[in-house]
């Protein structure tokens, strides 16, 4: 190896930690060319993971069967291949602790919102099952989403925990990530745990959830917000300002079999129905 492939490989190993992905526009960026990324795997200090996309190995001793996380490869694609997106919706809560959220097999659903995700992202073998979702609720606006630290104080997090980087990932906040999982309504998510959700969601900020709810372009997720909103009836409910945010006309049927809200004009389960005042109450 000549002393400028050596430069350049010291520069890979300086940028990319121990665990990382990078793929070849990275490697363009940096003037590293395919023949010496076919080197790189050759003598190991690459390994692949999908077609154009490579990991820095931990150690010598790890078997790369064993590394499945998803949280390093979202780590990868935002802060050294420049992707823009972000997590959200049901995933972004249950990272916050609102909501211990699994899907039925068990592995943890995570919902990417974004025009820029990485194809090779959901195919990647990991622990969790990828969900891709379009920014079509806010268009391209980045209202509501915070560069957020991930937790590293349970298990799950070992691989990211062996690395002395500590990038944060753009997550959306509670307040809008209740109005993504409000959108999957009612194919993607149930009723009942958007419920548990919304009960847990007591300290939200009704000045960023008004513009949120300003911006939304769904009616539907409008509507069954204040349902939801109403019933649990958090002290946030009555600061927010109803006058910016267009309800739509026009009723709208949403579930089979579920009974028209009075004020929403949105079909709806029955245990989401505001409670009957008795006659002379």
């Amino acid at each position: 190896m000549n002393g400028q492939s050596e430069a350049k490989l010291k520069r890979l190993i300086q940028e990319v930690p121990p665990g990382f992905l990078v793929d070849m526009g990275w490697m363009s960026r940096h003037a590293i060319s395919r023949q010496s990324v076919s080197g790189y795997l050759k003598q190991g200090w690459l390994e692949s993971v999908a077609s154009g996309v490579y990991r820095r190995p931990f150690s010598s001793d790890t078997n790369p069967e064993t590394i499945t996380g998803w949280k390093i490869p979202l780590l990868s694609a935002v802060w050294l291949m420049q992707h823009k997106f972000h997590v959200g919706g049901a995933s972004a809560l249950a990272l916050r602790g609102h909501t211990h959220y699994l899907s039925l097999g068990g592995d943890f659903t995570l919902y990417l919102y974004g025009s820029d995700i990485p194809t090779w992202l959901p195919k990647l073998r990991t622990d969790a099952r990828v969900m891709v979702r379009r920014n079509a609720l806010f268009g391209d606006g980045a209202i509501g989403v915070e560069n957020t630290d991930f937790n590293l104080a349970n298990d799950e997090d070992l691989e990211l925990a062996v690395s002395p980087w500590r990038w944060p990932m753009p997550m959306s906040s509670p307040e809008r990530a209740i109005l993504e999982m409000l959108d999957e309504l009612p194919k993607g998510e149930s009723f009942h745990t958007v419920d548990v959700a919304f009960e847990s969601l007591a300290n939200l900020r009704p000045r960023l959830l008004t513009m949120l709810l300003a911006q939304c372009k769904s009616v539907k997720t409008k509507r069954l917000f204040f349902a939801y909103a109403d019933k649990h009836n958090h002290a946030w409910r009555r600061h927010i300002d109803m006058s910016t945010i267009d309800l739509g006309k026009g009723d709208r049927a949403l579930t089979p079999g579920g009974r028209l809200h009075p004020t929403y004009r949105i079909t709806i389960p029955n245990d989401l129905m505001p409670k009957e005042t008795p006659n002379g109450a």
